[in-house]
């Protein structure tokens, strides 16, 4: 898919070195900071302004106010030579005397700009000082003929070292002329609906300022460039989605409901409401002779693993392969074990491919998968290698999405010819990420957790503590119950005040004799950690000190008690997926945040959402809130966009009727060389999301 940049968008993308008074260095720091082309600067809004419109007399200044004064120059102490006195120049204005004061300025300089019986216009900052009203270091100083070089509203950019605002104040109006008219993109009655202004006007109101409520984000100005670039985004997202199910065209895998129903027949627990919904929809999709692109999200404990291997066995029940792709090892061999349970009443052995198998386990798994032998596959990064392939692979799922870039997914979609490709999260996403980040799915949400699942009960609780929390540790172990102890590092480094895993170890060991204490860490060999796990799931060990390698799958129903050491070091969905490794059995759980004060006011909402929901869902969404999308899902990993224009906290309410907007036009299912998609190709190479297209659409 090749989308050519309009020769109206040229100049946008100038480089930034372009600009008067911008030379190289300047033009290093710019791209560095903020972008390397006049689009970047445009797109870097204001953050705040200053009025200086206030012209008060010198007994009416407040301490602290921007003013403008007309004064006459009445006398100059210039100290000669280098000093750390400063110069004070003395004049008189409405209401009396007013003291310019400046450090280390040069003498010439200040008998040119500020020369005795003389008026000027002088602007800054004001205070008072043993009395006296003075000014230190005016921002503007001019004569009086020249009035209007003193702006009155001064619109404030988010600042770099090496970068004043001045020079990024005048890079901004020299990259403003450089805006073109474009044909608009946007629905008329949207336009008039929302009172938004054109593209280029809004991007002129946005640099220009009247007062500090036109800095908010749903002024008609800063919405109407919200929704370009959300609209752009859910285009390029749309046309991906357009180009993957024309190009690739789905292979109706309509089951015989034989494996599925003797599943059913054998399961040990009752599906969900939710679960029974979710399967329909994804054996709807996968019968539809468009391929299946879907994302499952279910929060802890959801039942998602059960979901997949129903959608697994339909595409066996139609001859086709299954393949499972996790994040690690361990989950890997959880997936594994589970599946071979459940499936060992039909005859069915799942395959397993991990990266450091024997060469001969690994090479016997290769031919089974070629030649059809091996029915489903579970395995780690492992099965996207390019000697991977399959008889005949129907459905690719993905577990843990969010572990893994958008073209992994894409490249095990591709070992099948056509493949539906299902994406399993448990980190409930919200609604806005879900839609930006994986636009280019359908999406199921498993709502509902299986009968007998216990709420878990949240306790917030200073470090100060914890000989509290260590003494009920040994009451619980003494009641044959399993803790967790989670701790955010390995081993102590200077640079974090951090419990560390392996200290903690050593410490527990010590106040717990009588109880068997397991250690599990990233750092550890593949076979330390698995015989860790292993001995605190079949009991040999009460407690286990990890890091947070065990936040995702690892399932020991067993385990009622979950310690979180430096609580507030941690993001609200990794609080909530740490604590969703408790509660898993019939036992009533708990989940310890132990914090170490002074606690930030965002640490203090962080740990009050946790204490008051375990719904993930509203976990999210208050993420999203605290925190912004970057740091929920995890830019590098999730291939989640850079929004610079849209805040999808603030604008999420923007965002379906931009997905609504991009299927309408979609849904023509025009060329793109056809007149009515130019604006929307336009908008798209405006945003750059034309490059976003190119490497999806590649693979």
């Amino acid at each position: 898919m090749h989308i050519s940049r309009p020769t109206s968008l040229y100049r946008l993308f100038a480089s930034t070195s372009s600009l008067p008074g911008i030379g190289p260095k300047l033009a290093g720091i710019i791209e560095k900071r903020i972008g390397g082309h006049l689009i970047d600067i445009l797109r870097h809004l204001p953050v705040s302004l200053n009025d200086r419109r206030a012209r008060p007399s010198v007994d009416t200044a407040e301490d602290g106010q921007l003013a403008t004064f007309e004064v006459l120059v009445l006398s100059a102490d210039i100290p000669p030579g280098k000093t750390s006195r400063p110069a004070r120049i003395t004049t008189e204005t409405k209401g009396g005397r007013l003291e310019l004061v400046f450090f280390r300025a040069r003498a010439d300089w200040l008998r040119q700009s500020l020369p005795i019986g003389e008026r000027r216009l002088v602007s800054g900052r004001v205070e008072r000082f043993q009395g006296r009203l003075q000014m230190a270091h005016p921002d503007f100083i001019t004569p009086l003929e020249k009035a209007g070089d003193i702006p009155e509203i001064e619109p404030i950019y988010p600042l770099t070292a090496g970068l004043s605002g001045r020079i990024l104040r005048k890079a901004v109006l020299a990259s403003l002329k450089a805006l073109p008219d474009l044909e608009e993109w946007i629905d008329p009655s949207l336009l008039h609906r929302h009172h938004w202004p054109s593209h280029k006007a809004a991007f002129e109101a946005a640099h220009h300022p009247k007062a500090v409520s036109d800095l908010a984000a749903d002024t008609p100005a800063r919405s109407r460039l919200a929704y370009d670039e959300l609209l752009a985004n859910q285009f390029a997202l749309g046309l991906l989605r357009r180009q993957t199910r024309n190009v690739e065209t789905g292979h109706g895998i309509n089951g015989t409901g034989t494996l599925t129903r003797a599943l059913l027949d054998h399961l040990p627990f009752t599906p969900t409401a939710a679960q029974t919904r979710v399967i329909a929809e994804i054996s709807a999709d996968q019968s539809a002779d468009m391929r299946m692109l879907r994302l499952l999200q279910g929060d802890v404990g959801s039942g998602k693993t059960f979901v997949a291997l129903m959608a697994m066995l339909q595409a066996l029940e139609a001859g086709y392969q299954a393949a499972l792709l996790a994040p690690t090892e361990i989950l890997a061999r959880q997936h594994h074990a589970s599946l071979t349970a459940l499936l060992q009443e039909m005859q069915i052995k799942p395959g397993l491919l991990l990266g450091g198998m024997k060469i001969k386990e690994r090479k016997q798994i290769i031919e089974n998968l070629q030649n059809g032998d091996c029915q489903i596959i579970i395995g780690t990064h492992a099965l996207l290698s390019e000697d991977i392939e399959f008889a005949r692979l129907g459905l690719a799922v993905v577990d843990e999405q969010h572990r893994f870039g958008v073209r992994q997914r894409l490249v095990l979609g591709q070992k099948g010819d056509g493949c539906d490709v299902l994406v399993m999260t448990a980190t409930p996403i919200p609604r806005t990420l879900a839609m930006t980040a994986y636009g280019d799915l359908q999406v199921s949400r498993l709502d509902e957790k299986p009968e007998g699942r216990q709420e878990i009960s949240t306790a917030v609780i200073s470090g100060e503590r914890i000989a509290e929390i260590v003494e009920r540790l040994r009451r619980a172990t003494a009641s044959q119950q399993r803790a967790y102890w989670i701790c955010p590092l390995v081993e102590e480094t200077d640079k974090l005040d951090v419990a560390a895993a392996e200290d903690r170890h050593r410490q527990l060991q010590a106040v717990l004799p009588e109880c068997k204490i397991g250690l599990v860490h990233g750092r550890m060999k593949t076979d330390e950690r698995e015989a860790a796990m292993s001995a605190f799931k079949q009991g040999h060990s009460q407690i286990l000190v990890a890091t947070t390698v065990i936040e995702v799958g690892v399932d020991i129903p067993e385990a009622s008690i979950i310690i979180i050491e430096h609580a507030e070091r941690f993001g609200l969905a990794q609080l909530h997926q740490l604590r969703g490794r408790v509660g898993r059995g019939a036992e009533k759980s708990a989940c310890i945040l132990m914090y170490h004060p002074p606690l930030s006011e965002t640490a203090q909402a962080r740990l009050k959402i946790m204490r008051a929901t375990n719904d993930g869902f509203i976990i999210a969404e208050e993420d999203l809130r605290l925190r912004g999308p970057g740091e929920v899902l995890g830019q590098r990993q999730s291939g989640l966009p850079e929004f610079c224009l849209a805040d999808l906290a603030l604008h999420a309410d923007l965002l379906p009727i931009a997905r609504a907007q991009a299927e309408r036009i979609l849904e023509k299912n025009l060329s793109l060389e056809a007149a009515e998609m130019q604006p929307y190709l336009t908008l798209l190479s405006l945003f750059e999301r034309d490059n976003a297209v190119r490497f999806l659409a590649s693979g």
